[in-house]
């Protein structure tokens, strides 16, 4: 009898795990149904298409590719296709420049006047730092004439593309008072980058981000390169075909600062598992990247919702401006370059990576984003803690 009540309580043990297992199973084979359909009713084999990888923990549990990667060749898009990731580019700038900061190479703190002491107005740099730049809130306006100038502007490179912020004659607000979205102010990052680092920022990331991550397919655009080895983007035109829309036809596509990040979705995988283990940068720094950055003199009735390059919460992600969907807090950036599409998805309390790389102009992006996530709510994926 003794026996009897010993083995019970483990056999009931046995029996839970075995159900836990079985249930965590079926919960991912839905999941992976419901974004198989999702995906396979937007995307066409014989088109510009898509790569998507879901990872929880440490399994990669939906890897879905559809489409050509270049329509010329006809060849197919797979999980190792590299697609220009357009601002996604600029977490990695941003990382680049924490390094710098952990390398005791400046501080966040520092005014933009001590790298750029030719802005028509110096008091406008003094007032500009870094962390400001990092998390769009410097207020510097974007005088680039694109319209009037779109050869210029074709092949016009990082220092081609912040050249027209120095001639600022005022700021937009004073710096940290708002948000601003601002593509000059990473070109203007990675010519900081360069300056101290005595190299190509692009080969400082290399170097610094890529190596260490294992991101060995991974590219960054640097005038014409990438021009092997790379899916096109493609804009639909209004006759219903496919044009390329890359490097140029694209003005600003050669400002690498902001979008020139080339990367297959299981190098950005290595991306976040390398953030995750503190294989380049501290865990501190990453947290505080990752922390919406609120300056003391904010100013808007607007919260922030934007760290140092990546932005937290849903509001923005999917265009929700009145109700909280979901229970949990994402950490993530999009893209959008040209015929490029992309996104990248965190729940870091769940332990979950969502990325989705597109080489044709996706209208409804953040349709399918909402959708998708809602397949993982209703999955009991993102319950709160």
């Amino acid at each position: 009898m003794n026996f009897v009540k010993k083995i019970i309580p483990l056999v009931l043990i046995l029996i839970s795990v075995s159900c836990s297992k079985k249930m965590k199973k079926n919960n991912s084979n839905e999941v992976t149904t419901k974004l198989d359909s999702l995906f396979s009713s937007q995307f066409s084999e014989n088109e510009p298409g898509c790569s998507i990888l879901l990872k929880k923990n440490d399994d990669i549990v939906f890897l879905k590719n559809i489409g050509v990667e270049n329509l010329k060749t006809g060849k197919k898009i797979t999980e190792n296709t590299v697609f220009n990731t357009g601002s996604i580019s600029k977490t990695f700038v941003s990382n680049a420049i924490l390094i710098m900061k952990e390398k005791g190479l400046l501080s966040l703190e520092d005014s933009i006047y001590k790298y750029f002491k030719d802005f028509k107005q110096k008091e406008i740099a003094q007032q500009v730092k870094i962390k400001h730049l990092l998390s769009h809130t410097s207020g510097l306006p974007d005088l680039r004439n694109v319209r009037d100038n779109i050869e210029f502007y074709i092949t016009a490179k990082d220092t081609a593309n912040f050249a027209p912020t120095k001639q600022a004659d005022s700021l937009n607000f004073n710096s940290g008072e708002k948000f601003q979205y601002s593509n000059p102010s990473y070109n203007g990052l990675a010519l900081i980058i360069e300056k101290l680092a005595k190299q190509k920022w692009q080969q400082f990331i290399k170097e610094n981000i890529f190596t260490p991550s294992g991101m060995k397919t991974s590219k960054i655009t640097d005038g014409p390169h990438p021009k092997t080895d790379v899916a096109h983007g493609y804009f639909k035109n209004k006759e219903n075909t496919y044009i390329e829309f890359d490097y140029g036809e694209v003005p600003t596509f050669a400002a690498a600062g902001n979008g020139g990040i080339w990367c297959s979705v299981l190098d950005l995988a290595k991306y976040e598992d390398a953030l995750k283990k503190n294989l380049f940068l501290s865990k501190d720094l990453i947290k505080e990247s990752r922390t919406v950055y609120y300056p003391k003199n904010w100013a808007d009735t607007i919260k922030p919702t934007i760290g140092y390059s990546w932005f937290t919460g849903e509001r923005s992600l999917i265009r929700n401006k009145n109700e909280n969907i979901f229970d949990v807090n994402f950490v993530y950036h999009t893209g959008s370059q040209g015929g490029f599409k992309a996104f990248y998805i965190t729940v870091p309390k769940k332990n979950i990576l969502y990325v989705g790389l597109f080489n044709k102009h996706v209208t409804n992006l953040s349709e399918i984003m909402k959708k998708s996530l809602l397949i993982l709510k209703e999955s009991n994926w993102l319950d709160k803690d």
